[in-house]
């Protein structure tokens, strides 16, 4: 999993906005899939963020922090989830999809 929840709901909150993540990378290539490296990240397989499967989830469900996503990967889960949610419109209009707010890691569950 990765957390996409922003750095003021993941200090405050009990619970945590969450992307499903794959080792399966032959999976249909969508545009809210993001390839990630498995070097990069330490996990054991190249995978890929579903941000077509957003959840929320109880902190106390977390196992274990791996990591940070690096800026690049993250401008790439910002315009994936901005087409998940169709947000594009919102994003034109006022101009906030700010990378420094998002607090992106990669998790074990």
């Amino acid at each position: 999993m990765i957390i996409i929840q922003n750095d003021i709901g993941n200090r405050y909150s009990p619970t945590v906005v969450v992307a499903a993540i794959t080792s399966q990378i032959n999976k249909a290539k969508l545009p809210t899939h993001v390839e990630i490296s498995s070097e990069e990240y330490g996990l054991n397989r190249d995978s890929v963020v579903l941000l077509e499967q957003i959840r929320t989830l109880d902190k106390r469900r977390l196992k274990e922090k791996i990591g940070h996503m690096t800026e690049g990967d993250m401008r790439k889960v910002n315009k994936a989830l901005i087409i998940s949610l169709d947000l594009d419109d919102v994003k034109k209009a006022i101009r906030i999809v700010n990378i420094k707010d998002w607090y992106i890691m990669v998790c074990s569950m």
